[in-house]
């Protein structure tokens, strides 16, 4: 980028205030994605676990941009007009194509600039970006450990941005081999190449109930479960709940 257009971004992110309220929009890779950006506010896109390695535009555009790590700031420039004293500011409405390599994979946006509040792109992996993430994650361990890696990251709510989110099952879940307490399905995940989902469910009993991991081994929580792990064993009472992960072969049901 040449030098010019980095000082008129510098000087853009000293001038301009940015919004309180920035809008976000998620963007996949190998498809090209529809975005409205704000023409007089800084954008922010952001490459979801990992880094934005570079960033293609027509040069001839009023268009100023500057990466660092896994984020980019897009900032269309204001032309300013003076007519025998009289200033008047002119802002892009003509739409541009960005292309933006994060993780190695590109994604394509398609900015409309608009009069809106600075906006925060999020790009996100697609299918086998997050397929090789969790190779390089998962791949050096034996099955058990990838069960303990998985399940671990559940308890400590550190889910890494290449596990999917799944929209969990919505009701109360109930099981034949513990008919005092009641589930519910806080999330679910599925990591893509590894052939493995897990869930996240909340335990409570109404009268209190004696916790088994054992007692959760029923085809109400999937098919092919692999591992079950409970935060907390004995007795729990009432008003209180366990919470219970559970790691599967093959996507939960």
């Amino acid at each position: 980028m040449r030098t010019p257009v980095k000082r008129a971004l510098a000087l853009a992110l000293l001038a301009t205030p940015l919004p309180s309220i920035a809008q976000t929009v998620t963007a996949l890779p190998d498809q090209t994605s529809t975005v409205r950006l704000s023409n007089r506010d800084i954008n922010h896109v952001v490459c979801t676990g990992g880094e934005i390695e570079d960033v293609r535009f027509s040069a001839e555009k009023a268009i100023a941009v500057e990466r660092a790590g896994s984020d980019a700031w897009i900032k269309f420039l204001v032309r300013e007009i003076d007519d025998a004293g009289m200033v008047t500011r002119s802002f892009v409405t003509v739409p541009s194509e960005f292309f933006i390599t994060c993780n190695g994979a590109v994604y394509a946006l398609y900015a409309e600039p608009s009069d809106i509040p600075a906006q925060t792109v999020m790009l996100q992996p697609g299918a086998p970006q997050r397929a090789r993430a969790n190779e390089e994650l998962l791949g050096p361990l034996v099955e058990e450990e990838r069960a303990v890696s998985i399940t671990l990251s559940m308890l400590q709510d550190r889910i890494p941005a290449s596990f999917t989110s799944v929209a969990p099952r919505s009701g109360p879940i109930r099981l034949a081999t513990l008919p005092g307490a009641t589930l519910e399905e806080r999330r679910r995940i599925e990591i893509d190449g590894s052939g493995l989902s897990a869930s996240e469910y909340l335990v409570s009993a109404a009268g209190g109930a004696q916790l088994d991991e054992r007692g959760f081994l029923d085809g109400a929580l999937g098919a092919n479960i692999f591992a079950i792990t409970l935060d907390r064993g004995g007795n729990i009472e009432a008003g209180e709940a366990a919470r219970l992960i559970v790691v599967r072969r093959g996507a939960g049901q």
